[in-house]
This record gives C-alpha cells, sequence and structure tokens, in this order.
C-alpha cells in the first residue's frame, strides 16, 4: 500500500508541476492588444451558428455579438430544426442586423449529426477568409473578436480555440463543472496544445477560429459528421495535420451557463462522453479505474491507513487541491468551496460515465436534440 501511496503522490507532483508551468503559457485574450490596421484593413471573418430550440439564450447571445467593434464580420445563423421560437427569433434579428443571414434546415441529411451539418452548411453560405464556430448560447465582450483576430493574424495561428467563463449558477453544477474543467485540464493538457511539436490537440465549441483554408483542407465538418465530438474533433484533425494551433482563456470577454443545474451536466455529458473513450469498454474500464484509484481513493485512505502510506495519501491530497486551483477554472474562493466536496463530485463523475456508457449501449445509440443516432453509424463515421 506505501507503494502505490508513494506513486500517487508522485503522479500528483508531476501534475502540479505541469499544469503550474503550463496554464501561465497560455494567452489569456484580455492582454491581448487589437491590431488597429486590422480594425481598417482586415479579413473578413463568417460567424456560424447552429442553433435548435435555444429561444432562451439566441437573443442576448447575438446581440452580443453585434456589438463587437471588429467591423469586418458576416453572421450565418443556422436554425436547425428548432421547435420553438428559436426560427422567428433569428428572421427577426436578420432583419435588423444587414450582415446576418438566416438560414433554415427542415431535414437533416443522412449520415450526419445535427449540429455539425448544421455547422456545415452555414459554412457553405460564408464568404469570409477566416471562420468562427460558436454556440448560440455564449456572451461576448465587444472587444473580443478584435483581440482575436489580432493574435490569430499576428501569429500565424491557423486554428484558434478559446475557453469562456463557465457562469454556473447553482453550487452543485458549479462543483461538477469544476471537477469536470479540473479533469479535462490534467487529461488533456491543453497547454500542450500550444507547442508545435505535441500531439496534444483541442477545439473548445464556444469559440473554433479558423483560417478557411486550413478548415477545408481538414476535409471541414465532414471529416467528423458523425462525431458528438465535433469541437475538440476539429482540433485534432488541425493539429494532425501539421497545422499551427493555440488555446487561450477568454474568462473575460466570453461568458456561457454551461449547464443551469447537476441534472442537465450530467444528462448533458452522456451525448459525448462514450466518444470520447473511443466508444471502448477497455478504455472505460481503465477510465474509471484511474479516477478511482488516483482521485478518490486517497480521500479514503486517510482514515483506513496510518504511518507512512497515511502521510504520503495526505500529501497526495495537498498536491491534487493545488493541481484544482490551477485547472478548475475558477476563482480561489470557489475553487476551495468546490474542492470541499471533491470526493462526492468525483463519485458524480463516475457515475455519469458508467450512465453514459450504458444508456448508449442498452438503447444502441444516443439522443441528441431530439434526433436518435445508432451507435453502429457513430462507431463507423470518425
Amino acid at each position: 500500500m506505501v507503494y502505490l501511496a508513494a506513486v500517487t503522490c508522485l503522479f500528483w507532483l508531476f501534475v502540479l508541476i505541469d499544469a503550474f508551468t503550463g496554464m501561465r503559457k497560455m494567452p489569456k485574450l484580455e492582454n491581448i492588444q487589437e491590431n488597429d490596421h486590422l480594425l481598417r484593413e482586415g479579413p473578413l471573418v463568417s460567424v456560424i451558428v447552429a442553433a435548435k430550440d435555444e429561444e432562451t439564450h439566441i437573443g442576448e447571445s447575438l446581440q452580443s455579438q453585434f456589438k463587437q467593434t471588429y467591423p469586418h464580420i458576416e453572421w450565418l445563423v443556422v436554425n436547425d430544426r428548432s421547435e420553438d421560437r428559436t426560427g422567428e427569433i433569428i428572421e427577426e434579428l436578420g432583419k435588423e442586423e444587414a450582415r446576418m443571414t438566416p438560414i433554415h434546415i427542415e431535414k437533416l441529411e443522412e449520415g450526419w449529426l445535427g449540429k455539425n451539418h448544421a455547422l456545415y452548411k452555414g459554412y457553405l453560405e460564408a464568404k469570409g477568409e477566416y471562420l468562427l464556430f460558436t454556440d448560440a448560447d455564449v456572451i461576448y465582450k465587444p472587444e473580443a473578436l478584435a483581440k482575436a483576430v489580432s493574435y490569430a493574424v499576428e501569429h500565424e495561428v491557423d486554428h484558434l480555440t478559446l475557453a469562456p467563463d463557465m457562469n454556473v449558477k447553482k453550487y452543485w453544477a458549479s462543483a461538477f463543472v469544476s471537477f469536470f474543467m479540473f479533469g479535462f485540464s490534467y487529461f488533456k493538457r491543453p497547454w500542450k496544445t500550444n507547442d508545435d511539436k505535441s500531439k496534444h490537440a483541442l477545439g473548445i465549441g464556444a469559440f473554433n477560429l479558423l483560417k478557411r483554408e486550413a478548415y477545408e483542407d481538414i476535409g471541414t465538418h465532414q471529416k467528423i459528421r458523425m462525431r458528438p465530438d465535433d469541437d475538440l474533433m476539429l482540433g485534432v484533425h488541425i493539429k494532425q495535420s501539421g497545422k499551427k494551433q493555440r488555446v487561450g482563456f477568454a474568462l473575460s470577454h466570453l461568458e456561457v451557463e454551461w449547464y443551469s443545474s447537476l441534472r442537465a451536466a450530467i444528462s448533458g455529458l452522456e451525448k459525448n462522453t462514450f466518444a470520447g473513450l473511443y466508444y471502448s469498454y477497455l478504455m472505460v474500464l481503465v477510465s474509471l479505474s484511474g479516477i478511482f484509484i488516483s482521485q478518490l481513493f486517497p480521500f479514503i485512505a486517510l482514515f483506513v491507513t496510518e504511518g507512512m502510506t497515511l502521510w504520503l495519501y495526505s500529501g497526495a491530497v495537498i498536491l491534487m487541491f493545488l493541481v484544482y486551483l490551477q485547472t478548475s477554472f475558477r476563482r480561489v474562493r470557489e475553487s476551495v468551496k468546490h474542492f470541499a466536496v471533491f470526493p462526492v463530485t468525483t463519485v458524480l463523475f463516475m457515475y455519469t460515465i458508467i450512465r453514459a456508457v450504458t444508456l448508449t449501449t442498452v438503447r444502441g445509440g444516443i439522443t441528441w436534440r431530439g434526433t436518435f443516432y445508432p451507435l453502429e453509424t457513430l462507431k463507423n463515421k470518425k
């Protein structure tokens, strides 16, 4: 047991050093200066938004986008078979904003996931040198796009993806999202994405800005038409093609309420959890075992071990907390509050994985935004 405790402690020490140094190298949008020349003569950016049943958020999101200080923008807003007032809202805003083109999809083409299909349809109408794929619930500060384009152009970036502020109001939902970001960060190591020699890659649905040429070179959304984790896979294909990719923070310039409740978070992760584990039951087992050994058992060990083993596991918990401060995308006070229930959110996340895999297997696929997609089709269409 003492050897396992030592390995666990060393593991979290490595993760802490890696995260501490890596996170500080990631660009922050608030520190980027707008390029005055680009404001006058910059490239056209086509903002492509896919929306299905987004009547609650899409109006506020688009209005915030229309206030961008960057002047060279067009919007392609795609209503993907919505059954609420989303289509009406898009039409109304299209009449107010001349740079916006509403697109309505009545039927999903075979072999496509709805969101991927909608984004692809938006691309077909786009004229911009840069394409920004974004979600219908993201709130933009006025300078967000000007700063992002300035960074992308000046650093000759083919793909820039930005992490927004996760504005989750309810405590348990916020704690769960903090745990997810902590796990995602130390597993995916987003800072390694910015290393051109590394295979690490990332894409965030709130903000994926790509050069049109790069997007076309990787095969557009046709390449990932059946991937529920389309945002991530865009980044993966960009990196695999040898193009320049950067990930940064936009916590003061982009805001999204990712999930409004704990139940919504658990249900929302149902669609892409199994996909993220490559539809492999072995990967599911490895993932669950790794989470239990590295994140849950150290807390259990505080009550069932003694001597050197207890000291080592105590050190592992402290190191885990320090990693949490670095990677949960929260202020220190919020991180402390959320780490207080860390063992509970660990169990909840393990339950989320088991639930998602079980439901996907029993149902033979996933239901996303009202459409059912068979598992065999999802496996075969990468």
